[in-house]
């Protein structure tokens, strides 16, 4: 096996064992020795997949970021089902549940890992993806009518996915309910949709 290629069991591994980490100690905790411990693997076995640290974690970053788009990527399937509100709601909370927060911890504490992501990539390690799915999901929804016809899909999933972005990254430990606010935040941009509602299509809908 070549340096700096990691056999996929041990890979995962080790990332499980970084995911642990990352939730109990937070960035500061991500060293080659507790990650290697975590994962029960002899202290060497890190750097015989991964050339060093910083590969380890944008690797980990990645894989991370791409499983979280993987979540959300049958969202534009959801067209015409539930409520526009609703779904945008149960995609939006779970794309930045609690894992999320955790990895946008990481990339405040190390703010090259997402450069060295979309460096390797050509892309911003699934964050592209995600805003795509839900811009197809309201694509969708247009084309049944249930969102206005002039709504800009594009700058709609931008706007909610960076206001929520802000809003995890900004929050408190006091601060109410994540899903509670991203529900208020989607309620004000189906607002917005609807202004231009297709005739016929129920309000919210």
């Amino acid at each position: 096996m070549a340096r700096g290629v990691a056999i996929p069991e041990v890979r995962e591994q080790l990332f499980a064992a970084a995911d642990r980490v990352l939730t109990g100690e937070g960035p500061a905790g991500l060293t080659t020795r507790a990650v290697t411990a975590e994962a029960g693997v002899a202290n060497g076995v890190l750097h015989r997949h991964f050339r060093d640290l910083d590969e380890f974690l944008t690797s980990f970053l990645a894989s991370r970021l791409e499983a979280i788009a993987d979540g959300v990527a049958a969202m534009p399937d959801r067209a015409g089902h539930g409520s526009v509100a609703d779904n945008l709601t149960e995609a939006t909370a779970a794309v930045f549940g609690a894992n999320a927060q955790a990895l946008m911890s990481l990339v405040a504490a190390k703010p090259d890992l997402g450069a060295a992501i979309e460096h390797a990539t050509g892309r911003a390690g699934g964050l592209g993806d995600i805003e795509r799915y839900f811009c197809d999901y309201l694509d969708a929804e247009k084309k049944l009518g249930r969102i206005g016809p002039g709504a800009d899909t594009g700058m709609l999933a931008l706007t909610l996915l960076g206001t929520v972005h802000h809003l995890v990254v900004t929050r408190r430990g006091g601060a109410p309910d994540l899903k509670q606010q991203v529900r208020r935040i989607v309620a004000t941009l189906v607002t917005g949709m609807d202004t231009a509602r297709a005739p016929g299509a129920p309000a919210g809908s």
